[in-house]
């Protein structure tokens, strides 16, 4: 029996772009790949046989808005925190995902190169990494945690002087902000993430700040785009979003409080917009007891409240929906929520395909995740019931998947 070859048989295949299940599939993992895929039975030799009868097959989950690192809710204390401790911490945050079904995420600030080697040596458990190294604000913004207090702690860094706990870096003006993202490519972010408005989190940035210059957005785009990656925003306000759209910003993260023309401004530039709803729910119940600033905490209301408004604005729009979570600290155990916010809103299907084959496509990795296809990355979940029709198949724990591979290796098994 070869170890690298794993038949699925009998499964309720779940394919993202159809709108229920397609019936019973086999379906052949060889070398971490997808080899074959077959509504009959498929003869092979040597193979490891799970039978998944009755049972619902389907891609792994992608997550476009995480922060392994943000091990506390209030990250302005998370800096002076040991860079031992931090990352200690961070793995059973980074291990708890993976047991969810998220087989992939992209981290939205803090996580670096050498947590991600760590995961693909298989030092530690965990979902593949998307970094965007260190997220870049101004001074005053959405990445700078000082309080209104200290004037004198200087944040302007060189790319070797961060802790492990550092989210973001501060940087201004045009010459700085091109150095950062150059620093932070060269520390190998997969893509940079800005600071284009204000933000909840943060202690003296009002929610409608516009964030950078256009000529500071402008030289960070040009500084990804020549390295073939990307820019994705933080951004709230129409008219903080619109800006960094025209300017080049490929994704925008929350985007809460959208309008009808700005939003058709991102369908037409083919721009994506990742919600992180499930965020303003736990900052509302959890934030004060989980130490969140006041300050914080009264701007909670200023965005949660448009958040599923907004969902149906981007929907009528036809802008490209990802999923995203955006979660701190203890609340990063109720990642699945997002579905479940979600489908009050938007049919079942579109909430699946915004973890799976939209969220491939934001990371520009069609053909290789959200889809269980031949050549695919072999990253499956084996769900109990029909998540097309069912929310509840994906929440919790992981506690109606008791299989997860990813990249054709067993991280789950319970059945």
């Amino acid at each position: 029996m070869s170890k690298n070859l794993i038949l699925f048989r009998n499964g309720n295949l779940l394919d993202p772009l159809a709108s229920d299940l397609q019936g019973t599939h086999d379906v052949l993992v060889e070398g971490g790949v997808i080899r074959e895929i077959s509504s009959t039975p498929i003869k092979v030799t040597g193979a490891q046989e799970i039978d998944v009868k009755g049972k619902t097959i389907m891609p792994g989950l992608i997550d476009l808005h995480v922060h392994v690192l943000a091990t506390q809710l209030n990250l302005s204390t998370q800096g002076v925190l040991p860079d031992a401790l931090v990352m200690m911490r961070s793995v059973p945050i980074i291990q708890a995902m993976l047991q969810r079904g998220f087989t992939t995420v992209r981290d939205a600030g803090g996580a670096g190169w050498g947590l991600k080697c760590a995961i693909n040596e298989g030092t530690i458990n965990g979902p593949r990494l998307f970094i965007s190294g260190r997220a870049i604000s101004q001074t005053g913004g959405h990445g700078d945690p000082r309080p209104r207090s200290d004037h004198l702690r200087p944040m302007s860094f060189c790319g070797c002087c961060f802790r492990a706990g550092d989210i973001g870096r501060v940087a201004d003006g045009v010459d700085e902000v091109r150095k950062a993202v150059r620093q932070e490519l060269q520390m190998g972010a997969d893509q940079i993430k800005i600071m284009a408005s204000g933000g909840v989190a943060s202690p003296t940035d009002p929610i409608a700040s516009w964030g950078y210059s256009e000529e500071e957005i402008t030289a960070m785009v040009q500084e990804a785009t020549a390295r073939q990656t990307y820019v994705m925003a933080h951004s709230y306000t129409a008219e903080a979003i619109a800006r960094a759209i025209k300017l080049g910003v490929r994704t925008i993260e929350h985007g809460n409080l959208i309008d009808a023309p700005t939003a058709r401004l991102m369908h037409e530039h083919g721009a994506f917009v990742i919600p992180t709803l499930i965020t303003y729910e736990a900052l509302s119940l959890e934030g004060e007891k989980y130490g969140l600033p006041a300050d914080s905490i009264a701007k909670i209301a200023d965005v949660s409240s448009a958040g599923l408004s907004s969902l149906e604005i981007y929907r009528q729009a036809g802008v490209k929906i990802g999923y995203g979570s955006d979660l701190l600290g203890p609340s990063q155990r109720l990642q699945s929520e997002e579905f479940r916010i979600r489908s009050e809103v938007m049919p079942l299907p579109e909430v699946i395909r915004s973890a799976t084959t939209t969220a491939a496509e934001v990371l520009n990795m069609q053909g290789k995740l959200g889809r269980l296809e031949v050549g695919a990355f072999a990253d499956v979940l084996i769900v109990e019931g029909n998540p097309m029709r069912d929310v509840n198949c994906l929440l919790g724990q992981g506690d109606h998947i008791p299989l997860v591979m990813k990249e054709g290796q067993i991280f789950v098994n319970r059945l």
